[in-house]
């Protein structure tokens, strides 16, 4: 039996971990690095360990400092969660020696699965279909690799995954940098930069398997979920089943997940004990290659749950504790359809650069269930992935669950960092989602700007004005009903000006008068009638509807929702500090986070397009390079510098961008 359960994970997975072991009368612990010590994760735990620093290298992924804490505790398991030390076997084996109980399987699977390139070569003597490819050692050739695998291929962390250490090569000339990127990016997230090439499939789904096993030698397949929609190759969306699948073609996925998971036993480390998935890549015509087997939960584990019916965690945990798996899971059916959408501190408008900030307010209604590691008052900081929530929606059918979804996601409140609620809602709607027409290539064809489209823009940003106003008299020392800049002659009218996003400015300008107010954005005037105004709400008819709309003023930003959607607009100072103005030229930080390199040195002449300086952020690189050809005369920064949004990394005279 385990008693206590420290969760070597942060975030909401340490917070769903913890919910089903305090049902089942299991003590609680966690651990958190420097930036986690008053996430809602800690305040959820029994106990809790301080993991002293904020890198990932330094906390999360210390085995030795886990383990302390579990002695120090006197937890006697110990959950991994996904990611961090979810499927590293050498920590596997530490809490074997140590007498702590690993949730998850044998140290053997996980150093077979681990290795994406070992675990392809068991699976192809197994007999499930695998995708060409090749291990890049220190001294091989590349170019030789390359033509052998053929192109367009993928280079992939062979330790890793969620699309970190990944990058495409559409040809040769672009092989060698991308295997050293990779490379760099794979031991920052996972500690281990070797990487392997493998055929690139143009714009396949991406389907897998749950996979679940006990010691008794059991194991079962709990169908499929379909996770085709990525960007940056990381999920976004994801579903149970897949509108992909049908019965003949499930069998045989299923089939083939159960002969991965058999292989394992191969190894002689007894059966697959604990839960595993096993990903596909699936073409048009139904036939499918493998990609890996994740030793551990999934991300998107709730879907499958929301499907069965069944606990994932609490039958990771029964297993572990050596009992076999019951008869609801050989047993399960799926019932109806659940959608799971990832809400991430991002911008899909600047290439789903990551954000930061700190989360005033985050809510979200609707008959939904939400994973979260965050609250009201929550730090986004540069350290770890940005992801915030899942959001997820069952349905009897397919677009009942979508537009369940939907809904949810466009009524929450998210105020204070940028999301990609807006691009989520937009293809939760999208006709070629709804038809079940998804694949990798998805946000190619149907781009993030296109689909996050706000054109709420002009009556919030009017709404956004209007509270103001009435926040400003309400704090007035007297006179408090009169309105601001109100003249007994005809006087010019108020102004206000916002950014929405880095890319958008808007200004309003607005007139209170006897006979109502008057408004203008960007010098075109609104059709509109206030019937009430406060400082958190605005009571409006526009184009002959009435909405109530909600403004959460707070840090120089509104946060404006109503029915047309939701709009953070940034009040732009109407005195600029002349200190603040960058010399043309300037290259800005475009986010928070660690100079990995800088490429080039002050006096140098540099083209359009020229890479000057990378940057890491949340396990991401992110490269800044010369808008147009000039001379590089100042630089700012160097390798292991941290810098903030908007600093100046370099100048290029000459540069006109």
């Amino acid at each position: 039996m385990i008693h206590k359960l420290l969760v070597a994970n942060r975030g909401e997975i340490a917070v769903r971990v913890f919910r089903t072991a305090r049902a089942l009368g299991i003590g609680c612990v966690a651990v958190y690095s420097d930036p986690d010590a008053d996430a809602p994760f800690v305040a959820a735990a029994d106990e809790a360990v301080r993991l002293p620093g904020a890198a990932p290298a330094d906390t999360y992924l210390r085995g030795d400092l886990v383990l302390d804490a579990a002695r120090a505790t006197g937890a006697d398991a110990i959950h991994p969660g996904y990611g961090f030390l979810s499927e590293n076997a050498g920590f596997a084996r530490d809490c074997a020696a140590a007498g702590i109980t690993f949730v998850g399987p044998s140290p053997e699977a996980i150093a077979a699965m681990g290795s994406k390139t070992e675990a392809k070569a068991l699976m192809a003597a197994a007999g499930v279909p695998v995708l060409p490819g090749a291990t890049v050692g220190a001294d091989d050739d590349l170019a030789a690799l390359g033509e052998r695998v053929g192109f367009p291929l993928l280079v992939k962390a062979a330790f890793g995954g969620g699309g970190r250490g990944m990058r495409v090569v559409p040809d040769p000339g672009s092989l060698e940098e991308a295997v050293a990127s990779a490379r760099r990016e794979a031991a920052s997230a996972f500690g281990d930069g070797t990487v392997f090439l493998e055929r690139l499939v143009v714009d396949p789904r991406h389907v897998e398997v749950q996979i679940l096993g006990d010691a008794h030698g059991s194991l079962v397949a709990l169908f499929e979920r379909e996770c085709s929609i990525q960007r940056r190759y990381q999920k976004i969306v994801e579903e149970a089943p897949s509108p992909a699948v049908d019965d003949a073609l499930r069998a045989r996925l299923c089939a083939a997940a159960v002969t991965a998971g058999e292989a394992l036993a191969t190894l002689g480390a007894g059966p697959y004990v604990g839960a595993g998935t096993v990903e596909f890549v699936l073409d048009a015509d139904g036939t499918f290659g493998f990609l890996e087997v994740n030793t551990r939960l999934q991300v998107e584990h709730p879907v499958t749950e929301l499907v069965t019916g069944l606990d994932l965690v609490e039958l990771q945990l029964r297993v572990a504790e050596g009992e076999p798996l019951p008869p609801e899971v050989h047993d399960a059916r799926i019932t109806g359809h659940a959608i799971e959408a990832r809400l991430y501190a991002e911008d899909p408008s600047a290439g789903f650069l990551p954000a930061t900030g700190t989360l005033h307010r985050v809510a979200v209604p609707g008959d939904v269930r939400v994973d979260t590691g965050v609250a009201d008052g929550s730090v986004i900081g540069p350290h770890y992935d940005p992801m915030l929530a899942k959001v997820i929606a069952h349905g009897p059918t397919r677009a009942a669950a979508a537009r369940t979804l939907a809904a949810a996601l466009h009524g929450a409140r998210l105020h204070g960092v940028l999301t990609n609620r807006e691009l989520l809602v937009g293809i939760l709607r999208e006709p070629d989602f709804l038809a079940g027409a998804t694949d990798t290539g998805y946000l190619d064809r149907h781009p993030a700007v296109a689909l996050g489209a706000d054109d709420a823009v002009p009556v919030h940003a009017a709404c956004a004005a209007l509270a103001r106003q009435a926040a400003h008299r309400a704090a007035a020392p007297v006179l408090r009903a009169v309105p601001s800049g109100w003249r007994n002659v005809a006087v010019a009218p108020q102004r206000v000006a916002f950014t929405v996003g880095p890319q958008r400015s808007v200004e309003v300008a607005y007139r209170v008068h006897r006979g109502g107010v008057e408004v203008a954005v960007d010098g075109a005037p609104l059709a509109l009638t206030v019937h009430a105004v406060t400082p958190a709400a605005v009571d409006l008819t526009v184009d002959g509807v009435r909405r109530t709309v909600s403004v959460h003023a707070v840090a120089g930003a509104h946060h404006v929702d109503s029915a047309l959607g939701s709009t953070t607009l940034a009040e732009v100072a109407r005195f600029v500090d002349p200190s603040s103005v960058q010399v043309p030229g300037s290259l800005l930080a475009p986010m928070p986070g660690t100079v990995l390199r800088v490429l080039a040195e002050p006096g140098a002449a540099v083209t359009a397009g020229r890479a000057l300086v990378v940057l890491e952020a949340m396990k991401m690189e992110h490269t800044v390079a010369a808008p147009a050809d000039g001379e590089l005369t100042e630089l700012h920064v160097a390798a292991g510098d941290q810098v903030a949004t908007g600093q100046v990394l370099a100048v290029v005279t000459g540069a006109t961008g």
